[in-house]
This record gives structure tokens, C-alpha cells and sequence, in this order.
């Protein structure tokens, strides 16, 4: 068995199995397309103000999570009756990222429902409790912004009807759209049984690696064509005021740290539309007529969600750091707030305690690394 494959318990933080981090107990809430109901986020701000540090943290995928959790039953239960870990044996594989703005902005094809579909196949197969809480699929609506994301077995459409299937880096073939999460989930069933060990693809062998690859190829329809990927491309930050395809209004904001506080959440749960979280942390308030997004703006503004797209809080990232977690060389984010405060910020930074570099982006950046001696600034490729 090598380093890359599972050779101890995966400690990856979900609802049911925290994780213990030095200011206390951390679990970890996915949502599965970053998407959530404005009842489910008024039960998490309840939760974090209730149980937690009062903060709901977003993560490099999209996820929330609850820092300082004193009561983990208590906080467990709550996050339960909201909906929101259906499983105890499959909290930590439901990892599916879509393209942000799919069905509202742009994109070929709306990619909503595979993502539902998708995660319905893998609560409901014991199978997928194999999977381990690193793996990632991935569902792109054409515009390559999940591509760019690296996931594990990824769909890109190609039309409103047609998408491509990707292990890895590797174009399988393509399949009609309302197939598409039962090619998913079995590529990620062969995953299961051929590398049980295997945290993601890029730890396969290259017999494991040929024999999924053999059997996806076997399943996928190829007279429809051949593949179409389309290059990766970053996306651009979702910041500001954006009119929806059907002519309603979506805001994107972010928050200082990337840690919205409770009070805040109970806010935009009033506004009573649907919520997404993006995997650059982006907060994301759907389907608004006009009046109300102005409303919004108005109120949410001045308690701290920024709308302004050159907000330098649209452009940096960071991981908890001292004290909060045991490994860090420094406290990243005191050290972040005062970095913002001294000029504007030129490039995406992600500021990391260690050399883990937890929460990092997968796009360019400029990491900025807290060692024994000091800050290590280095660039880093997509």
C-alpha cells in the first residue's frame, strides 16, 4: 500500500464524526451543489450562534462549517432535522460541485437536477460509504469553471442534451444529460471496488487506473459523438448584482475571512430565496425581483456582506491558523485583516498556517506560507 493510498481512518470533518481541532470541535456540512433552502440556513445560524464559535465558515468546496462546537449531539441533531446529513454512513461522500450560475446565468445546460439525482444515487447505495470524504465529482455546465477545479469524475455539457465524461484529466465519452448521474455514480462504484484505498483518481495505480477506465467506456453511449472538453477556465469572482436569464436578479457577496456570522445568515434566510455557496466562497442570493435585491443590498450591506467586486475580500483566502489549529506557525487571519488594511490586494493570495496550505484555491495564486521564521510568499500555478 502506498502513501497515497488509505492506509489509516479518513478524518475528513462531517456532521456525525467532528473533528478536534484545538478551539474545539469542527464539523462540516456539505452541501451538495453549495446549494441550500433559506429554512436550512436559519437552522445552521441557530446552530453556530446555539452550539458553535457563532460563525458559519465557508470552505474551498463550497461547504459550511462550525468551529468551537461544545455540544456535537445537540449541534448533530438540529443539522439533522434541517435536512442536511439525510445519512450517517454517507455524510462525507456527498461531494458535488455544478457550475454556480447553472440554469440562471448563462451556461449550455442546466445542471440542477443531475446534481439532486446524483446525490439521491449515492445516499441510497452502501456502496458509496467506501468513498472517501476527499473525493470529488464534479458537474460543469459548459463554461469550464469545475473543470478548473480538478474533481475526480466530472461531466461537462456539451449541449442543452449531451455531456462529456471525465475521469481525471481523461475524456471517457459522453452521454445524454439524464444519465449522467447514473455514469457518475458508477464510475464512482467501480472506484469503490476496484481501489478501495484510493483517497481520489490521482492516487491509482495504473492497473486500477485502466480497469475504471475500461468499464466507464464499456457503459458510455459513443455514437453520440466524439468528446468535446472545453479548456478549464477560472471563474470570475461572482460579486455584485447579475440579472438571471428569466430576468429575476441574483447578488453575490462575500465576507471578511470567509466567515459569515450567524446574525448575518439569519438575515439572508429572511429574504426567504434560495442560497448558494460557491467554492470561492462566494455567497450567492438567487431569484430576486428588483425591489427586493435593492432592499437586500441596502440592509445586508452595512452588517458586512460586500457586494463590490474590488473588494480585496474577493480576491484572498485563508485557513483558520493559531490558535485554532494546533499545526499553524501563526495566526493567519489576524495577520490577513492586517494586510488588507495596509493596500489594495493585485492577485488571488491564500494565506496558510503551515505547509498543508488547508482551503487553498486550485486556480493561480500567490501562497503566502506561515513558517517558524516568517512569511514565505510563492506563486502557484493552476
Amino acid at each position: 500500500m502506498t502513501e497515497s493510498h488509505r492506509d489509516r481512518t479518513d478524518r475528513c470533518p462531517g456532521v456525525f464524526t467532528t473533528h478536534a481541532a484545538a478551539d474545539g470541535a469542527l464539523a462540516r456540512i456539505r452541501l451538495p451543489g453549495g446549494s441550500i433552502t433559506a429554512a436550512q440556513l436559519e437552522a445552521l445560524a441557530e446552530g453556530a450562534a446555539g452550539f458553535g464559535d457563532g460563525f458559519l465558515e465557508i470552505t474551498a468546496r463550497g461547504n459550511l462549517q462550525i468551529r468551537g462546537i461544545a455540544d456535537t449531539d445537540g449541534l448533530g441533531a438540529l443539522i439533522v432535522d434541517a435536512g442536511l446529513a439525510p445519512t450517517s454512513t454517507h455524510d462525507r461522500a456527498r461531494n458535488i460541485e455544478v457550475s454556480s450560475l447553472t440554469g440562471r446565468i448563462g451556461g449550455l445546460a442546466d445542471l440542477r437536477q443531475v446534481v439532486t439525482a446524483l446525490d439521491d444515487l449515492l445516499r441510497a447505495d452502501e456502496v458509496f460509504a467506501g468513498l472517501s470524504g476527499r473525493f470529488l465529482f464534479g458537474l460543469d455546465d459548459g463554461r469550464g469553471d469545475v473543470l478548473a477545479r480538478n474533481p475526480d469524475v466530472t461531466a461537462i455539457a456539451r449541449s442543452a442534451m449531451v455531456a462529456d465524461v471525465l475521469l481525471g484529466e481523461l475524456t471517457l465519452g459522453s452521454t445524454p444529460i439524464d444519465g449522467l448521474a447514473t455514469a457518475m455514480a458508477s464510475i464512482a462504484r467501480d472506484m469503490v471496488q476496484v481501489a478501495p484505498t484510493a483517497w481520489r483518481v490521482g492516487d491509482l495505480t495504473g492497473v486500477e487506473h485502466e480497469a475504471i477506465v475500461t468499464a466507464a467506456r464499456g457503459r458510455l453511449d459513443t455514437a453520440i459523438g466524439e468528446p468535446e472538453t472545453p479548456p478549464a477556465s477560472a471563474p470570475s469572482p461572482i460579486v455584485g448584482w447579475f440579472d438571471q436569464d428569466d430576468r429575476a436578479v441574483l447578488l453575490g457577496g462575500v465576507v471578511e475571512l470567509a466567515r459569515l456570522p450567524a446574525r448575518l445568515a439569519q438575515f439572508l434566510a429572511a429574504v426567504g430565496k434560495p442560497i448558494i455557496f460557491t467554492p470561492e466562497r462566494e455567497i450567492l442570493l438567487c431569484d430576486l425581483d428588483e425591489a427586493v435585491a435593492e432592499t437586500v443590498v441596502r440592509v445586508l450591506a452595512p452588517m458586512g456582506l460586500i457586494f463590490d467586486a474590488s473588494s480585496p475580500w474577493a480576491s484572498v483566502s485563508c485557513c483558520v491558523g493559531a490558535p485554532g489549529c494546533g499545526r499553524a506557525h501563526a495566526a493567519v487571519r489576524e495577520d490577513l485583516l492586517v494586510r488588507v488594511e495596509q493596500g489594495p490586494v493585485d492577485e488571488r493570495e491564500h494565506w496558510s498556517g503551515c505547509e498543508r496550505g488547508c482551503g487553498a484555491p486550485t486556480e493561480a495564486h500567490l501562497r503566502v506560507e506561515a513558517t517558524p521564521d516568517g512569511y514565505r510568499r510563492t506563486r502557484t500555478d493552476a
